[in-house]
């Protein structure tokens, strides 16, 4: 997995310098916002699949194609 952009390293996180510390907060916060959202996703992408929803309307529902929502979830 890349690094996000403005990611500081482990270093950052006891910074004595607020401002490094601080952004190295947001970049890890944005990092978790991500993580959840795409498990999230993933679960009901299942959860559809499992309840006999088609790929199509898998991914009508998500704003994307089908054969996006395949490539990225289909196993």
């Amino acid at each position: 997995m890349g690094r996000m952009p403005g990611a500081q390293g482990p270093s950052s996180l006891s910074s004595e310098d607020p401002a490094t510390g601080l952004r190295a907060v947001l970049a890890l916060r944005r990092l978790a916002e991500q993580v959840a959202a795409n498990q999230v996703e993933a679960n009901q992408v299942a959860l559809a699949r499992r309840q006999g929803w088609s790929w199509q309307q898998i991914g009508d529902a998500l704003g994307i194609t089908r054969q996006s929502v395949h490539a990225k979830f289909g196993k």
